[in-house]
């Protein structure tokens, strides 16, 4: 061996001809089954092959490869293994330079084959498989890096490699240990002979060098595998494979492997729920390792598709409860009916998941992408049909899209409201918390207090009751912001009027104060100044009249409820404004209602059996706050207490926004209605209609001739009549028309609106109403 190898890297131009040799020589004892002179061939040619690296090695490995092609095509597990180890060593050595001509078809085929290797014996069988996958692990290596051989990546290539790959790491016992990033790709000793452990270190290689074009043929495979052997019911063998993918897959490419993810699950959007559930459950793990890092265009895309198969799955179950209404198969039906519940909430989860981990800027985007979805009535909503899935299936849409909003605005952290509230997001929101069922209007409630409550005060103050010592519970809270005291001025309104109507509906619970409580103390604490700390007074005292006044003739539980919710409320804000006479006022009244009438505090109203008076006595007044009382108590410097004179009447802004807005032409057209008023009745003007007048308007004749008499009239009056006459004739038209003009103008034309804000006199208040510049309408003829 030593001469030879002297020989052929003294002369390398002869390697070609020892090469077809030793070929012909082996091809021979191979089809003679004489094994120990097959393993000396092979062992000359490894020798030679690692021995000389010069440019004349080309055809010397082509008779090398039809040698090692010749050993796997036998069936002698032996040589097949032989065969194997002789190609790993030489797809360990790098060539200078790249081969034109070279091809690996034959040896994926091969190698996949053997990685699907069903030996009777256990030993050879994994003896077998072991060398498949070390042998596409060796072609990987030789042609991934190789320009001239991307062919690799192409899908005739990969529908062998990835599925023998997986097959092989389905035997694995620990797929918890296959799914966690910090496995080891490396083999060691003890692995070395564990077909899994080998097939996911060839898997993770193999991806980890997959560029930005091959993505999709490398993950397309792993799909149609996974439906092939009905690997998403149950899911774990799948969550684990795409652990590996996310982790071994450079961090820009992840938006593709979740579009190809997104798209199997619109391939199977009529499969079976567990199916579906597993699926999307993949994407939840796919997302939550993307969300980390670069999530690409694709965020958008996730929530509508997810949004998508929602509504699918809420239609399913309202099919599924129709039928059995009218059959007799309940058992199955309900078994149905509870499955597509699990893809519910395995989509809401991996909405609010993927959503929670979205950069703020994202979040709001998702924020306002999801509420559109949310079906609203009187608002149209082109997304979701509701008129087909009926009042049930709205609402059950409604609960989904809210519970997942829900999930997102958790911890989010806005600097300004104007920015985490916009309008097209407060108004539908606020629309929904207007909705006859408690359970939405909790969902609501709870989404405000995650996006208000930027300090994190929620858990201390959970529960109504009347707090002692609210210094105690230690509240974090900072100065308000200019751009905070701006959204409270131009949306505080809405905000009263919503807490103020959410607390009439008759159907609240326990849990409704409890978060009707949490709103307005995270209100006080986030976004209260001296002025709003004076319209939650006002708010407080008009929520007392409506349960003494009663003229919605509300249950006595929920009269109770309120005058409950304000006692808790105001002894909470005089503690945090900090007024002793405000103070003392507030718990006198708590005081003597603790003593005669302690329906009207927390503690008591909402036990379970708490005897509920007949009526409330409107003329024991001191039970309840007086409005002079509280006036006195805040009548220093600060607060402008003369306010709380005006009783609170809520403004009815909602509707006029839900209505269509009037166009610039509408508003003419009621101006010049205006106008009109001012001119001669009509019934003067009008001429009489009879026989005589139809025939002249028809008759033309003698029109024509008054029209010509007119016009020379009209020449013969400026060629002969003196200057002056007609410069003062022409004078009184002008003055006619710009009088007229003037009238018109002066009703017409309003101040334009402006960011500053304009002062407003309605219903003898003053209403200082800013108009941000995006907002404000222009004609049509200003906008370039």
């Amino acid at each position: 061996m030593e001469k030879l190898t002297f020989y052929a890297v003294s002369a390398p131009e002869k390697l070609d001809r020892i090469g077809a040799y030793l070929a012909e020589r082996l091809s021979r004892d191979v089809l003679r089954h004489r094994t120990g002179n097959v393993v000396i061939a092979m062992e000359a040619l490894d020798q030679l092959l690692m021995a000389c690296h010069s440019q004349s090695i080309k055809p010397f490995v082509e008779s090398f490869l039809h040698m090692v092609a010749k050993l796997l095509e036998s069936r002698e597990p032996d040589l097949q293994v032989l065969g194997t180890n002789s190609f790993v060593k030489f797809a360990n050595i790098e060539e200078d330079t790249p081969s034109y001509h070279r091809r690996y078809d034959f040896f994926v085929s091969q190698f996949s084959a053997m990685c699907h290797s069903t030996h009777e014996d256990p030993e050879t069988r994994t003896r077998i498989r072991v060398a498949g996958i070390k042998g596409l692990q060796g072609v990987v290596r030789k042609t991934v890096n190789d320009e001239l051989q991307a062919i690799i990546w192409e899908p005739q290539h990969m529908d062998k490699l990835i599925p023998s790959m997986l097959f092989n790491m389905q035997d694995s016992e620990d797929l918890d240990r296959a799914g966690h990033p910090s496995t080891p790709s490396v083999v060691g000793q003890e692995g070395e002979e564990n077909p899994a452990a080998l097939a996911e270190s060839c898997f993770r290689e193999l991806l980890g060098r997959a560029a930005y074009g091959n993505m999709n043929n490398a993950v397309r495979p792993v799909l149609v595998h996974l439906d092939n052997h009905h690997l998403w019911d149950p899911n774990e063998f799948a969550v684990s494979c795409f652990r590996i993918i996310m982790y071994s897959i450079q961090a820009q490419h992840s938006h593709h492997v979740i579009q190809q993810v997104l798209n199997h699950l619109d391939t199977n959007n009529k499969n079976t729920p567990r199916v579906r559930a597993g699926i999307v459950q993949v994407l939840l793990e796919t997302v939550a390792i993307a969300a980390k890092g670069s999530v690409g265009p694709t965020v958008l895309e996730v929530f509508n598709t997810l949004l998508k198969h929602l509504r699918i799955s809420v239609d399913f179950e309202l099919g599924e409860s129709l039928r059995r209404n009218s059959s007799t198969s309940v058992s199955s039906s309900r078994s149905k009916e509870s499955e597509e519940r699990i893809v519910q909430n395995a989509i809401i989860q991996t909405i609010g998941f993927f959503g929670g981990n979205l950069p703020d800027y994202q979040r709001a985007e998702v924020m306002m992408f999801i509420m559109g979805k949310v079906p609203v009535y009187g608002t149209p909503c082109h997304t979701l049909d509701t008129v087909k899935i009926g009042h049930q299936g709205t609402k059950r849409i409604q609960m989904m899209l809210l519970s997942s909003l829900l999930m997102v605005t958790s911890g989010f952290k806005s600097k300004s409201m104007a920015a985490a509230l916009p309008p097209p997001f407060l108004d539908p929101l606020f629309s929904i918390s207007l909705m006859e069922d408690s359970e939405l209007r909790q969902l609501v409630l709870e989404m405000l207090h995650n996006i208000i409550d930027r300090h994190d005060n929620r858990a201390k103050l959970r529960g109504i009751r009347i707090i002692p010592n609210v210094a105690a519970l230690k509240i974090k809270r900072e100065k308000i912001s200019k751009q905070d005291v701006a959204f409270m001025k131009k949306h505080g309104q809405q905000l009263y009027r919503h807490i103020y109507l959410g607390c009439k509906e008759e159907d609240n619970v326990h849990k409704n104060f409890e978060l009707l409580f949490t709103t307005l103390a995270v209100l006080t604490i986030e976004l209260a100044n001296e002025e709003v700390v004076i319209d939650l007074i006002r708010l407080s005292i008009a929520l007392q009249d409506m349960a003494l006044a009663n003229e919605e003739n509300m249950p006595m539980l929920i009269r109770c409820g309120v005058m409950a919710l304000v006692a808790a409320y105001l002894n909470f804000l005089s503690q945090m404004i900090a007024n002793p006479p405000f103070c003392q006022h507030v718990s006198k009244v708590i005081e003597l209602r603790t003593m005669d009438a302690p329906y009207l505090l927390p503690e008591h109203i909402f036990r379970d059996k708490c005897p509920l008076p007949e009526t409330l006595d409107k003329e024991d007044r001191l039970l309840y706050f007086q409005t002079a009382d509280m006036t006195e108590c805040l009548a220093g410097p600060g607060y402008n207490a003369e306010r709380l004179s005006i009783p609170y009447v809520p403004q009815v802004t909602d509707k006029d926004r839900m209505t269509r807005r009037k166009s610039f032409v509408d508003t003419i057209s009621l101006q010049v209605d205006i106008v009109s008023n001012n001119l001669p009745d009509k019934s003067q003007l009008a001429e009489e209609i009879t026989f005589e007048t139809l025939k002249k308007a028809i008759d033309t004749t003698g029109v024509e001739e008054q029209e010509r008499e007119k016009r020379r009239q009209v020449m013969e009056k400026f060629q002969k009549a003196p200057f002056e006459e007609i410069a003062a004739h022409c004078e009184s038209k002008a003055n006619m028309l710009h009088d007229r003009l003037a009238q018109i103008f002066e009703l017409t034309i309003r101040p334009p609106p402006s960011p500053s804000g304009v002062v407003s006199i309605s219903s003898g208040h003053t209403q200082h109403q800013s108009v941000p510049v995006y907002e404000m309408k222009f004609p049509d003829l200003c906008v370039y």
